[in-house]
């Protein structure tokens, strides 16, 4: 299995947990929705990587990306490395792993 499959089930179960983590810990249904929809959105792209297919890399470039842009914005605005930073670090190494693949 190659890193940028293995990075994307990763950044997926991570943003999923954080997702739920946010709700339980401060009753956020924004995380528990954004977290779940774009960690399946995640784990849809992994499948197209395993099976090939252009459009799971293309998925997961953009979900990346989106999901690394929102996590910068929050870690100026929070200063708090969790969860932000942490989303960051591991959004970029996704990214860094999908971009040999284009």
């Amino acid at each position: 299995m190659s890193p940028a499959i293995v990075m994307t089930f990763i950044y997926a179960v991570l943003s999923m947990v954080g997702g739920v983590i946010g709700y339980q810990k401060a009753g956020s249904k924004p995380s528990l929705i954004s977290g779940v929809i774009t960690g399946v959105l995640l784990l849809i792209a992994g499948v197209g990587l395993l099976q090939a297919a252009v459009w799971g890399s293309w998925l997961a470039i953009a979900v990346s990306l989106l999901l690394v842009i929102t996590f910068i914005i929050r870690l100026i605005k929070t200063r708090k490395f969790m969860p932000a930073g942490l989303m960051v670090i591991v959004g970029v190494a996704t990214l860094i792993a999908l971009f040999p693949l284009i």
